[in-house]
């Protein structure tokens, strides 16, 4: 994964080296700059700072509150009030043009981990390389913990590293905001011993069986015996060993899967 990442983070410099529009997700704060652009109307474009007191001025509609909402809510209160007189079905976009102080922590797989400052536009991308990179022993996915606008409960986001370092779905380049918690779990695996062609630790994959994980350690050697096949599970702590198993079987993270040798 580990130069297939470094590729996708310079794609994702070069796509996002311009001032990002589309930060939904971001809650407004003291400090930040706005681009507030009405559509066809050149005159009502404005770059204005959320001052202390959390508020901005704009043409026509004079002070206004900003701070605690999202870009979606400001820019749709906006949109609001314009057409409350003074312009027909008017369309607002709002560039963030400056960022306040803004800290997300990265923990987990990672080299670094800790708490970072974002400075400008940062995204999840961006984040992990300035973290030092994934560990080997990382799992395919990150898990982001994001406060929520008038909720106490935090949205969770999952995404899937595999599919955005692998396969470039930029999609999934998130962009951080101030306040997440990235959270990078150890890599799932099962083992496999016995009379096996590559006994080994394996990654592990969500539904895999027990012929494909036979299958995946290239086969069994003649000397094994698959009808008497058994599975070595912790549960709660507890070691429980599943007997003669079946090949539809799906396997669990750091199952241990055993072939034993045939008595002739």
């Amino acid at each position: 994964m580990k130069h297939s990442f470094y590729i996708a983070l310079l794609i994702c410099t070069l796509v996002n080296s311009v001032p990002v529009a589309d930060a939904q997700d971001y809650i407004l704060g003291e400090g930040d700059v706005l681009t507030i652009s009405v559509y066809d109307q050149p005159d009502l474009q404005s770059t204005v700072r959320i001052s202390g007191d959390g508020m901005i001025a704009l043409p026509l509609i004079g002070q206004l509150s900003a701070i605690g909402q999202s870009v979606e809510k400001l820019g749709n209160g906006i949109e609001s009030l314009l057409a409350d007189g003074y312009i027909i079905n008017p369309h607002v976009t709002i560039f963030i043009e400056e960022f306040r102080n803004r800290k997300a922590t990265i923990l987990g797989g990672i080299n670094n981990p800790g708490l970072y400052e974002l400075k400008g536009h940062t995204t999840l991308l961006e984040l992990i390389s300035k973290a030092g990179g994934l560990k080997e022993k990382a799992a395919s996915e990150a898990i982001i913990q994001r406060d929520q606008p008038d909720s106490k409960q935090k949205k969770v986001i999952v995404v899937n590293l595999f599919q955005l370092m692998e396969q470039g779905q930029e999609s999934l380049n998130l962009t951080i905001i101030n306040g997440d918690n990235i959270y990078i779990p150890k890599k799932k695996v099962f083992y496999v011993t016995g009379e096996i062609k590559k006994p080994d630790v394996y990654d592990y994959e969500e539904g895999l069986t027990v012929i494909q994980v036979l299958t995946k350690a290239g086969g069994l050697n003649d000397k094994a015996a698959p009808s008497r096949i058994r599975i070595i599970r912790s549960t709660d702590g507890k070691e429980n060993v599943l007997e003669k198993v079946k090949m539809d079987l799906t396997i669990h993270p750091n199952d241990v899967i055993v072939v034993p040798e045939s008595y002739f």
